[in-house]
């Protein structure tokens, strides 16, 4: 429970649907799954681990090392583990591809070392979500760079799960001394600013690039577009709502992702 599984599966999962409507083999499906796999595993087994003082003090118990299921040190090992195997499995997808997803782990690892806490916390989130399809990308025979609109959406894709992960912890984390970027804004600013990079984003995954859109295209940035406002409104009295919101539209975005994978480069 320490890895954060249920975003490191979906994370696997959708990566390597992503890989295979690109074009990807077999192998190059399962090598993309098992890299993603490992880093993902490596950062969230990370996190916890550095967080643990500050769950303690926010009496965090749900976590597995604040409850005492699993000692802090066991967690920093298994994520030191993750983080060498990610290394051989990254560049097996090439030396290129390899280097671009192992940028987005070093991101997410400097964001849990202390990032965080700053005014830049948003940064290693752009640079992690951007890194993953463009990892995919240039593991094709070739090795093509990314379309740009495929990395600026993964970017802003990024920005908005920041948001959204962080708002029901502010107050929390500001008793902690996290004063990353939302902390800062604090949860209105944050409520409200939120739906407008994951919007951005499926408008980048629709527009963006040759090839006719199609109904499914701008219905799911309809839905998209909906979704993030009702949240963004309905915050203001149930403030699960948000964060609600920004899952359904990040789906959206990587549902639009895999949808238009052939377009990937």
């Amino acid at each position: 429970m320490a890895c954060h599984p249920g975003p490191a599966v979906a994370v696997t999962l959708l990566m390597t649907a992503l890989a295979a409507s690109a074009g990807q083999d077999g192998r190059g499906c399962l090598l993309v799954g098992a890299a993603v796999l490992s880093g993902q595993l490596s950062v969230g087994w990370c996190n916890d681990a550095v967080d643990a003082r500050r769950d303690r003090a926010a009496d965090r118990y749900g976590k597995p090392v604040v409850s005492g299921a699993v000692g802090a040190t066991t967690v920093w090992a298994a994520s030191l583990v993750a983080l060498v195997l990610s290394v051989p499995l990254s560049l097996a997808c090439g030396a290129l591809a390899g280097g671009v997803h192992l940028l987005g782990i070093g991101a997410a690892w400097a964001y849990n070392l202390g990032l965080k806490a700053t005014a830049l916390s948003w940064l290693p989130y752009a640079v992690g979500f951007a890194a993953l399809p463009a990892f995919v990308a240039l593991g094709l025979p070739g090795s093509p760079w990314p379309a740009w609109w495929v990395v600026v959406s993964g970017a802003l894709l990024g920005v908005g799960a920041h948001l959204g992960n962080v708002l029901p912890d502010i107050r929390s984390d500001l008793v902690t001394g996290v004063r990353g970027w939302p902390q800062r804004l604090g949860p209105a600013r944050t409520r409200l600013l939120m739906p407008l990079p994951l919007v951005a984003a499926s408008a980048l995954l629709v527009l963006g690039g040759p090839g006719h859109r199609g109904p499914v295209g701008w219905a799911a940035l309809s839905v998209a577009a909906l979704t993030a406002v009702a949240g963004a409104a309905l915050g203001r009295h149930r403030t699960e709502a948000p964060f609600a919101a920004s899952v359904a539209v990040a789906g959206i975005d990587v549902a639009l992702l895999v949808w238009r994978g052939a377009a990937l480069t």
